[in-house]
């Protein structure tokens, strides 16, 4: 069934070439925008083909009674997404295994949805999901995707979850091979300011070399969210079940090593945001962010490079961001939306500078001043490590700003927007990752001394960041080289 290369059709064509093969045949359950995805293939024609079933339980108590209560008494939630693939799944299995589970894969997709309300106030977004088997009687695979509807009318919403169920049955059917090649067919069709995908999991054997932190960094390659984030396990996460209410320190860095000084500027400044009587320490999220722009190498990505600093911050217990927010105030809009609780952004001298850079706000009409709105919102703080310049210490208050934003700056600082890390080691502000980088390609003996024990020891075991070292021809390797076949020149 498998395609070996990626075709643009359109989503009637997919529908009605998943009608027409014989062997894949499954059940549709969907919840809170209609049946469009089922409808797209009885539209198409010969959907007794593809369809066992299709089911739609919109009422609460029948919702419950067919697939168990949520505990959170939430019915948009990958929990209940769950519970429909288990469910639809092992009664198509029940009924039909014996019939035709020799000669037929079977499929359940499920979808649970909230479109846009008559008012227009609530937030559209939805989870997806599709449990398949590749081969007649073979293991059934997960892909489970979130997405937000953009469309500002409900029946262009419903329209447009119909197209991503048609792309996603149909990637799965025929890009199963090739994850990123499934990836970027769900967005056939669609443009990116109709629908957003935000997480992406690809779960069972077919997909047993697949490393879902790449799925996240190619949602924001490809344009289909800004952001996508991941925990210290490695697993994908849904931005806003992670941060909904909660208090959101961001550290930005290449992180090419992590190295002390990243560790106590981390360190550091959470405990002075933990200090502020507005954060709750029990609601507190810390994020490592990368942006797409400090993983490139010329125009595109290293990809093992992206996997070996992940592979190092999610060791020492980090939940890691990728975004697309080159600018800081795009990032504090994003997470503005996520959380009305305070946000803390800890960072250092340079990109102090760099945020006070007036060029970069030449796209605004207000200028730095509409970017700086909303940047320093009124639940935003910057918490400021010092640097170490020509030997001397550079902090807020030592920082010469133009004549023309002196007073700008000052008011921030006045107003308690922002404020020097204070309890910071001083030796650490001599270390450079550029030159820690390169005694780690040298070998260069003591360079351990630079970076936490745990992440030298994972540097010599796993050869990263390129130190030459011999990796065990017996060891799995998880990485872009082995699951892609290639990987680009080294950064």
């Amino acid at each position: 069934m498998a395609s070996t290369s990626y075709e643009t059709i359109s989503t009637k064509q997919k529908a009605l070439r998943i009608n027409l093969d014989k062997q894949v045949y499954g059940s549709f359950a969907e919840i809170g925008a209609g049946q469009d995805v089922a409808a797209n293939f009885f539209k198409a024609g010969g959907a007794s083909n593809t369809i066992a079933k299709t089911i739609s339980a919109y009422d609460m108590t029948f919702s419950d009674s067919i697939y168990g209560p949520e505990e959170s008494g939430r019915y948009v939630v990958e929990s209940r997404l769950l519970k429909m693939l288990t469910r639809e799944y092992n009664l198509l299995n029940v009924r039909l295994s014996e019939k035709r589970g020799a000669t037929t894969c079977f499929f359940a997709f499920a979808d649970t949805v909230t479109t846009i309300n008559y008012q227009k106030t609530n937030e559209s977004h939805g989870w997806m999901g599709l449990r398949f088997q590749s081969v007649p009687g073979g293991p059934t695979n997960d892909v489970i995707i979130h997405l937000r509807m953009l469309d500002n009318d409900a029946i262009l919403q419903q329209q447009a979850l119909g197209v991503v169920g048609v792309n996603l049955l149909y990637g799965c059917t025929y890009y199963a091979h090739s994850p990123e090649i499934l990836l970027r067919s769900l967005m056939d069709d669609l443009t990116n300011d109709r629908i957003e995908i935000d997480m992406i999991r690809f779960d069972g054997p077919d997909f047993g070399k697949v490393d879902n932190r790449l799925m996240s960094l190619y949602l924001v390659k490809n344009g289909f969210t800004n952001a996508a984030l991941f925990g210290p396990d490695g697993k994908n996460l849904q931005p806003s079940e992670v941060l909904y209410k909660k208090n959101v320190a961001v550290v930005r860095g290449r992180f090419r090593p992590y190295a002390l000084v990243h560790q106590d500027m981390l360190d550091s400044g959470v405990q002075q945001f933990l200090e502020d009587p507005d954060v709750d320490p029990q609601r507190l999220v810390v994020l490592s962010e990368l942006t797409l722009q400090n993983l490139q190498d010329g125009d595109d990505i290293n990809e093992k490079d992206f996997l070996d600093r992940v592979d190092v911050l999610c060791s020492i217990g980090q939940t890691v961001m990728v975004s697309n927010y080159q600018e800081y105030y795009k990032l504090v809009a994003y997470l503005s939306k996520l959380t009305r609780l305070k946000i803390g952004l800890i960072l250092g001298i340079p990109n102090l500078e760099y945020i006070f850079e007036e060029s970069h706000y030449t796209n605004l009409a207000g200028g730095i001043l509409e970017a700086f709105a909303t940047l320093f919102s009124r639940k935003v703080k910057l918490y400021v490590y010092p640097a170490l310049k020509d030997g001397h210490l550079v902090n807020c208050f030592k920082l010469g700003m133009p004549t023309t934003q002196r007073d700008l700056f000052n008011y921030l600082i006045t107003n308690n927007k922002l404020e020097d890390i204070h309890n910071f080691n001083k030796q650490n502000l001599r270390i450079i990752s550029d030159q820690v980088l390169a005694k780690i390609k040298s070998a260069e003996p003591g360079w351990e001394v630079y970076v936490p024990t745990e992440v030298a020891r994972m540097i010599k075991e796993k050869c990263l960041f390129g130190y030459p070292c011999e990796l065990d021809p017996h060891e799995p390797i998880d990485s872009a080289e082995e699951f892609f076949g290639h990987t680009d020149a080294a950064m």
